[in-house]
């Protein structure tokens, strides 16, 4: 996670290989989303300003690494295919983005005006789909088993967007069903991308599924904390609207663990917050609900919730040698819970 991470001194090294190797999946990218045509080369253009912190580029190209008998020759580090696959999974992810801007109605995101909000919904689903068909025009050029893995992977992300606007405003749904959500629409690409990171470095199949549980874990961990950030960030770090998650009725880990834990009438007043929360919301409403979350232990049970996720995900570390590589995917592991944006 590029500008995120604090890396030990003794891995940057490595970080300036991944750097390399990151520009070369951007590369990549850029290269299969193109258009001769002006106005859909510009839109093309448009998405370099979703790039973030390229976690799953570079949870493939880590655990490519890691897993590889030359996890120490940086030189050599990155296959084609590693890229390609890269490349694959950060495009599936940036259409991703371009779909939650319409369902959420955003109008800012990494700091900049989203696709919606400057040339309308339309041009933003069209886009969204564009980006899907190019992850899927360079999959063909890896193999087939890569492109069956992708697509798997992309069937369990719609479902679970689709599960949980099901859930819309059902504040009702438990715990289960809330991680039923995640583990499809957030943590399935994530190890997806670390899974095949491996398989083409030459990994065994059981070093490739423990390095796919790794991601999956550290998928559903990333996906708690975006959701704790949307409702404690700070919008000028986060680059995009906070509170979207209330005033969209999306149900989140600490707001289900609340209402279960509650007393009936504590309840019944957080179901009030909530109905005035989708309607507007203010800094004296956030501030009404943070309060009542936190007298039910319900922010640090999110907390405590992701933490276990990630040291679930490190154990699933315990199998792979040591090295440079490994060493590095437990440091973004730690960053996960500590991030804030």
């Amino acid at each position: 996670m590029r500008g995120v991470l604090e890396i030990p001194e003794n891995l940057l090294p490595l970080q300036a290989a991944l750097a390399q190797g990151l520009e070369r999946v951007q590369a990549r990218f850029d290269g299969h989303l193109e258009s001769d045509l002006p106005p859909v080369a510009r839109l093309c253009r448009h998405v370099e300003r979703y790039r973030g912190k390229m976690l799953r580029p570079s949870l493939t190209l880590l655990c490519g690494l890691a897993a590889s008998t030359r996890a120490a020759d940086f030189d050599a580090a990155f296959t084609e295919n590693q890229i390609s696959v890269a490349a694959v999974c950060e495009m599936v992810h940036m259409a991703t983005l371009v779909h939650d801007d319409v369902l959420d109605e955003a109008d800012t995101r990494r700091s900049g005006q989203t696709v919606n909000r400057l040339h309308g919904n339309e041009t933003a689903v069209m886009l969204g789909d564009m980006l899907i068909a190019s992850a899927f025009r360079l999959c063909a050029t890896i193999d087939a088993p890569t492109a069956l893995a992708v697509g798997r992977a992309s069937v369990e992300l719609c479902e679970g967007e689709l599960l949980q606007l099901h859930h819309r405003d059902s504040w009702s749904i438990d715990e289960p069903t809330y991680f039923e959500i995640i583990n499809r629409k957030t943590a399935a690409l994530i190890a997806v991308a670390c899974e095949l990171g491996a398989i083409h470095a030459g990994a065994s199949r059981p070093l490739a599924a423990s390095l796919a549980a790794f991601g999956r874990h550290l998928g559903v961990a990333f996906q708690i904390q975006d959701d704790l950030l949307d409702l404690f960030g700070e919008r000028s770090m986060l680059g995009k609207p906070v509170h979207k998650d209330l005033e969209k009725g999306k149900p989140t880990l600490p707001v289900i663990h609340h209402l279960a834990a509650a007393s009936a009438h504590d309840r019944s007043r957080m179901l009030d917050l909530l109905d005035h929360a989708a309607i507007e919301m203010t800094h004296d409403l956030a501030h009404r609900i943070a309060v009542a979350l936190e007298s039910t232990g319900s922010i640090e049970h999110a907390r405590s919730t992701a933490k276990a996720m990630v040291s679930r995900a490190i154990v699933e570390l315990a199998g792979i040698p040591e090295s440079p590589a490994r060493s590095l995917l437990q440091v973004m592991a730690d960053a996960v819970v500590s991030r804030v944006r």
